[in-house]
């Protein structure tokens, strides 16, 4: 956990903006989102950064087709696309970064001038396999006999479009000097590269030996020109990796550097795993700089058994999602159906019956319920809880357990379906308790003892769901605010967005005599959005 005086700092990669975004690369930004949310409400300062890769020779080309330049066509995608998905999915980041921007280009050229002085950088000449959908040089391990209409030619692994055999005069990093003193620190920091099946991934590759890596291409000029040959432009990936630093200060603002450097969470998909877990660091191991804490690689999202891609018409963009669901429910469904870090596949059915049982059902009708009953019973003020009892013990233990476990989960492990299956089983035990206490028929007794119990039993029920729109705000914002509305909270509580979610499971923090209001159903019926 990042110290008062440190920003808690949280990446995404910075993604390639030639193809449009789809529900994969959004899923690493949404965890991004729902990771630094919880560290806001843990009170911590917190700094969030995504953006886009927009060097390399797939975006020139692609420029070409289009009649355009480089940088028309990169300043159109953003614009029209990749900004605007960051409101779609409700993301909250403190910056965006385009690597075409000045800050990023002079320092990248500052930086690579230093390793160059310190002999950390030589000329040399390259001949192998790349691949330009993945702007990557491949090995051997990384390329399979291709089928179909590629039939007789080697493909990439990830793309399943054909490399290309390039052969340039080009300048090379130093890389094989680094595979003693990598293996060495993940050996000492376990932690580093997360989960163990991307760790031992890394670690396995980098036993194997490294070989020192070309950073330059003098085949076309779309790049950040090098400083002291400016024939040749940086690598895409060189120059794309250094974001993470030049977005804070290095550089240029030391204050902000020292204040938000290193990077407390790098989040990855797999497929670029070595880039960060083995470049990345070997890079600022040359430069004298620390490393970044913890480099988390997750899965896949998959539709139909393959990776989501544009070129295999799997991409589907979030708001075909958020247009019928919301972005609260795209959030949550992503959190909660697949464990991060491993593969999961996305379908349409799975996302219904998750938003009926589990949002509609469970917990917007939770909400619905508590409010209605208020309202009729009570005139809409929260009654004062009479009399405590076993019922009622039981769950504000299984409440400060929920926070514990959530806390942990969310905060520390990146584990969200882990924390969102603790909030959801309070959410199902506070269901369970208002059907065994029955305060419908409860309220038919007008004797003091009965209405006493009432008001314990309606008041237990919403200081529950004061609780839950706390420890769901990070997933869920909207639908979390409106219940936060609806409980009467603020007045007395203040912003949602300020209730520290490590203290979520203090009991008896909404006061009696709050003002409780049925506003609109959380999560309505599909067909009901639909006809909205």
């Amino acid at each position: 956990m990042a110290s008062s005086d440190q920003s808690y700092y949280v990446t995404t990669p910075i993604y390639y903006v030639n193809d449009a975004p789809h529900i994969g690369s959004a899923y690493t930004t949404t965890a991004g989102d729902v990771l630094t949310r919880w560290h806001r409400q843990r009170g911590e300062s917190v700094w969030y950064l995504t953006g886009t890769d927009e060097h390399g020779e797939k975006l020139l080309r692609t420029a070409r087709a289009n009649g355009v330049s480089p940088q028309e066509w990169t300043d159109k995608l953003v614009r029209e696309a990749w900004l605007p998905v960051l409101e779609t999915i409700d993301a909250a980041n403190d910056d965006f970064i385009r690597t075409t921007e000045k800050r990023h280009t002079e320092r990248v050229q500052e930086f690579w001038q230093n390793l160059y002085d310190a002999g950390e950088v030589y000329k040399g000449s390259y001949e192998g396999l790349y691949c330009v959908a993945c702007e990557e040089h491949k090995l051997p391990g990384d390329v399979e006999d291709g089928t179909g209409e590629y039939a007789g030619q080697l493909v990439c692994k990830i793309h399943h479009r054909p490399v290309e055999t390039i052969r340039e005069e080009n300048y090379f990093f130093k890389l094989s000097q680094y595979t003693d003193k990598l293996l060495a620190y993940y050996e000492e920091h376990p932690g580093f590269v997360q989960p163990a099946t991307a760790r031992n991934e890394v670690v396995s590759f980098v036993k194997q030996g490294l070989q020192d890596l070309s950073i330059s291409r003098t085949s076309f000029d779309w790049g950040i020109p090098i400083p002291w040959d400016p024939k040749h432009v940086l690598y895409v990936w060189i120059d794309a990796l250094l974001n993470y630093v030049t977005a804070v200060g290095y550089g240029s603002d030391e204050e902000k550097f020292e204040r938000t450097w290193p990077a407390d969470v790098h989040l990855v998909g797999k497929d670029i795993l070595r880039f960060h877990a083995v470049i990345w660091p070997a890079m600022l191991m040359a430069a004298g700089l620390p490393l970044p804490r913890k480099v988390f690689g997750h899965g896949w999202l998959l539709v139909g058994g393959e990776k989501m891609s544009k070129t295999k018409l799997t991409g589907i963009a979030p708001a075909q999602i958020t247009d019928h669901f919301g972005s609260d429910a795209y959030r949550y469904y992503f959190m909660r159906a697949i464990p991060f870090g491993q593969d999961g596949s996305f379908s349409w059915e799975d996302l219904s019956a998750r938003y009926t049982s589990e949002l509609a059902n469970d917990y917007g009708n939770l909400a619905s319920r508590v409010a209605a009953m208020v309202n009729r019973y009570f005139d809409g003020v929260l009654p004062a809880a009479a009399d405590h009892g076993p019922a009622e013990q039981a769950i504000t233990g299984a409440l400060a357990g929920a926070v514990k476990t959530a806390d942990e989960r969310i905060g520390e492990a990146l584990d969200f379906q882990g924390g969102l299956n603790a909030i959801f089983d309070f959410i199902k035990l506070v269901n369970g308790y208002l059907t065994e206490q029955e305060p419908w028929k409860v309220a038919k007794d007008t004797s003091e003892a009965a209405q006493a119990r009432l008001a314990t039993i309606l008041y237990t029920a919403a200081e529950s769901l004061r609780a839950v729109a706390v420890l769901l705000n990070a997933v869920m914002p909207k639908s979390s605010a409106a219940l936060w509305d609806s409980l009467g909270a603020e007045a007395s509580l203040g912003e949602l967005a300020e209730q520290p979610v490590q203290d979520a499971g203090r009991w008896g923090q909404l006061p009696a005599g709050s003002v409780v209001t049925k506003g609109a159903v959380l999560f309505p019926r599909l067909e009901e959005r639909a006809e909205g």
